[in-house]
């Protein structure tokens, strides 16, 4: 084993950075020993440096970033503090200066993810992220490295687990979306304001990183096309329980059937009780994998907080560790294929839309005329009156008053089907389009 230390920079100290420290302190010698040479913290970055912070030394903490990353005996300089700047511009430097870089930036590596493995490349650095995905989950090394020979055709998951806590909630108990997501934050889950969560930025982000890796194709954050959750009532639980369904918040990144494009989206949808993603409770995530050789496989477990995500840390800084000695770099950007990502609009899937009509006869007729026109076939109907009776597809509800209409389809594109509802919205017995979710997983 070499005697002289790999020196790790360490930019944050919050609730990751705090444990990343931690385990490298109280298992050094398990690292020292899977590493082949010791591994010392050489500085930590904060931004308020007169915070206890227990078991780190006082005499490591600055708050120079820039200067700790430039020293020049750094090998690793470890980011887990967020955001676009500075992590950018100490990443940048931390390459110009020779060191490879471990991060959990999802934010950061789905804007700017191509220009920073450039600079790596430039300077023959690493550049590692498990972290930046689903937490704890190996997933970024299993789609970058061990299905590389396979073609992956879709990833599907619950990269959020705030939102999937929310959901769930409204699923077992039947709470509305405000209920459960005050729960939520009463209990930690969420922030408080959990916009990034429950507006799918963060999902986003993470799809745009599944998406670049699983398709060798450069996919930007704006690239992604998301869709919120906060419209999602208990009344959509009720109607994808008629489903067998349940409704979750899902990143889905597609290869197109001619296999000449992707896209990467981010929306809620019923998915099928049946499907495995359906059963994941709570905060955790999931990630199901569908490519041509390997065939199905899910990747389960939590997707946040501190000892989680600093595991996935720990084990990219392993990783860049032994690269460091072996004088080797690990896979970098794979963009070879540069396939172009397409427009929401040319998704294809099958919809499950709720209007509010006019209990009169005639409307089950003008709202097939629609879905016809537009190219959009139906696949079930279902209409109930104000009284709450159910009419079979095909028959009417009543006469007079309101009337809930469900119509089901069968897969169209996105297109299609906003223009349907486009109409829709035009036709006088139509009082309004209650909502509008997609149906994935099937």
């Amino acid at each position: 084993m070499r005697t002289r230390p790999l020196k790790v920079a360490l930019l944050g100290c919050g609730v990751v950075g705090s444990e990343v420290a931690r385990i490298m302190t109280t298992h050094a010698d398990d690292l020292a020993a899977r590493i082949g040479a010791p591994v010392e913290l050489a500085g930590v970055a904060v931004r308020r440096p007169d915070r206890v912070r227990e078991g780190i030394d006082p005499a490591l903490v600055t708050t120079d970033a820039t200067a700790l990353v430039k020293r020049g005996d750094i090998d690793v300089v470890v980011e887990v503090i967020g955001g676009i700047e500075p992590a950018r511009t100490l990443i940048t430097t931390a390459f110009e200066c020779g060191a490879s870089v471990v991060s959990a930036n999802k934010a950061l590596l789905a804007q700017d993810g191509a220009a920073l493995h450039a600079v790596a490349d430039e300077h023959g650095g690493d550049l590692y992220y498990e972290a930046a995905v689903a937490g704890a989950i190996p997933l970024i090394r299993p789609l970058r490295e061990s299905l590389a020979g396979d073609k992956i055709n879709r990833v599907m998951g619950i990269v959020n687990g705030t939102t999937n806590f929310i959901l769930d909630k409204m699923d077992s108990t039947g709470a509305g979306y405000q209920e459960a997501l005050d729960e939520a934050t009463a209990l930690g889950y969420a922030e408080a304001d959990p916009t990034a969560d429950v507006e799918g930025f963060d999902a986003a982000a993470k799809a745009a990183i599944l998406a670049g890796i699983a398709f060798h194709t450069r996919v930007r954050l704006d690239d992604v096309y998301r869709e919120g959750m906060a419209e999602v009532t208990a009344a959509d639980f009720v109607s994808a329980r008629e489903m067998g369904c349940t409704i979750k918040l899902l990143a889905l990144c597609e290869r197109a059937a001619d296999g000449a494009s992707v896209t990467a989206r981010v929306h809620p949808a019923m998915i099928p009780l049946s499907h495995p993603l359906a059963n994941v409770r709570g905060a955790y995530n999931a990630v199901f994998v569908e490519s041509d050789a390997a065939g199905r496989l899910m990747f389960y477990g939590p997707g946040a907080g501190g000892a989680p995500t600093a595991s996935a840390v720990l084990g990219d800084l392993v990783a860049v560790c032994r690269n460091r000695l072996s004088g080797a770099t690990g896979p970098g950007e794979s963009a070879y294929a540069a396939l172009p990502v397409s427009p929401m609009g040319d998704v294809v899937t099958r919809y499950h839309i709720s209007l509010d009509v006019a209990d009169k006869p005639g409307v089950l007729a003008q709202v097939a005329t629609v879905f016809a026109e537009h190219g959009v076939s139906i696949d079930t109907v279902r209409q109930q009156g104000k009284d709450g009776g159910a009419a079979r597809s095909g028959e009417e509800a009543g006469s007079g008053g309101g009337a809930s209409l469900v119509v089901v389809t069968h897969r169209a594109s996105d297109a299609a089907l906003g223009g349907t509802v486009e109409a829709l919205r035009k036709l006088d017995t139509v009082r309004g389009v209650a909502s509008i979710m997609r149906v994935e997983g099937e």
